[in-house]
């Protein structure tokens, strides 16, 4: 098959039937680039030219929000005819200070900008006039080209939001290193945990409400150390070892322990350096019966190591609240070359996924093909 064939059928959002799915992406590089995608997936492109794409969130309608980071706005994608791609786009701000972190709940999307949480309200009936945000909370730290965050509300109905520490390794104040819980309503905050350097993915399992977080290492150990972490929250405000322990059992050097901190151990420790940005447990029933309820982390990729690893989303398969399996799902990574930098995920409303990449600043669409067939046959 020729590179032309390659790039017609991904055009048309067209699978290869095969026991992996490679296929060239061309949109932006001359040279063909592999995506690997497992046997029975299929993975198209959604949306582009959205900058630095961060968080994801869906709204109650289906309309997928798109946060950023250098680009300072917040995008909304709306598939109107539910055909698997994007019929129309609105940018809902700009000019925002460092809005990567947003959420979506009851009709209204919520923003973290530098010191500030904005809500725009009901805003999918008024995604072409947005109008003024309103400001919800005002005592987040500053410095967030160096603390980054996540957000996300929880089953509690608090809005929790990570806020990373701001250098590489060190001992900063609260609420720096830690997930915090917000009631927008009143503004009082409870501290969720603390000792994480930078989280930028969390979740709750489906079945018992319980938070997941990843938490990425600190750099310049080498290529293998210290492992980035999966961490489950068991008892709440417990520290999890930074600045002093990384991992399970990896010494800080610059920093002493204090004799009666009690740490928590990771539930799981990935490679090293795979950069987990992105945490879902997968909420449709479009994937078969073993994908659901598990667990999807989105593995940015390396920077600071010899030779790359991550740039995938991995499933994590639980058992018996443990981390025993991780698997890849997609790959963009092609030898050295990264194709894209998956960020972030989320369940779409047909049960597919989306996939922030903020590489190239696209979002895919990752959906099980003998789902989609019978769809179409149902249809007919």
């Amino acid at each position: 098959m020729t590179f032309e064939n390659y790039r017609n059928q991904i055009a048309a959002g067209v699978s290869l039937l095969c026991a992996q799915l490679i296929f060239s992406f061309s949109a932006l590089a001359a040279d063909p680039m592999m995506i690997t995608v497992s046997k029975g997936f299929g993975l198209t492109l959604y949306a582009s030219n959205l900058g630095d794409a961060k968080q994801l969130a869906v709204g109650d309608n289906g309309t997928l929000f798109v946060g950023s980071y250098r680009d300072g706005k917040i995008t909304a994608l709306v598939d109107g005819d539910n055909d698997g791609r994007v019929d129309k786009r609105y940018v809902i701000a700009k000019g925002l200070d460092y809005p990567e972190a947003i959420a979506f709940s009851n009709g209204s999307l919520y923003v973290a900008e530098e010191e500030r949480i904005l809500r725009f309200n009901q805003i999918e009936s008024r995604l072409k006039r947005p109008g003024r945000p309103k400001e919800v909370y005002n005592r987040l730290p500053g410095e967030s080209k160096k603390s980054r965050r996540a957000m996300q509300f929880g089953p509690d109905g608090r809005l929790y939001i990570a806020i990373g520490a701001p250098c590489n390794v060190c001992e900063s104040e609260a609420p720096y290193a830690s997930i915090i819980a917000i009631d927008v309503e009143t503004g009082a905050s409870e501290q969720i945990v603390s000792g994480v350097r930078k989280v930028l993915a969390f979740d709750w399992s489906v079945n018992d409400n319980q938070l997941w977080f990843a938490d990425n290492g600190r750099d310049w150990m080498g290529d293998n150390l210290p492992p980035d972490e999966i961490n489950k929250v068991e008892v709440k405000g417990s520290h999890y070892g930074f600045p002093y322990i990384h991992a399970t059992n990896v010494i800080e050097p610059a920093y002493d322990k204090p004799k009666n901190l009690k740490v928590v151990a990771p539930n799981y420790e990935l490679p090293a350096h795979v950069g987990a940005k992105g945490m879902h447990f997968y909420r449709g029933s479009q994937f078969p019966e073993r994908y659901h309820n598990q667990m999807f982390v989105a593995e940015n990729g390396s920077w600071n190591r010899s030779s790359k690893v991550g740039y995938q989303v991995v499933m994590l398969e639980i058992e018996a609240g443990k981390v025993i399996k991780r698997s890849t799902v997609v790959s963009f990574l092609d030898g050295e070359f990264p194709v894209a930098r998956p960020y972030s995920l989320v369940t779409a409303p047909d049960g597919a996924m989306y996939i922030s990449d903020d590489l190239k600043g696209n979002v895919y669409r990752l959906f099980y093909k003998e789902s989609a067939k019978n769809q179409s046959q149902d249809n007919d």
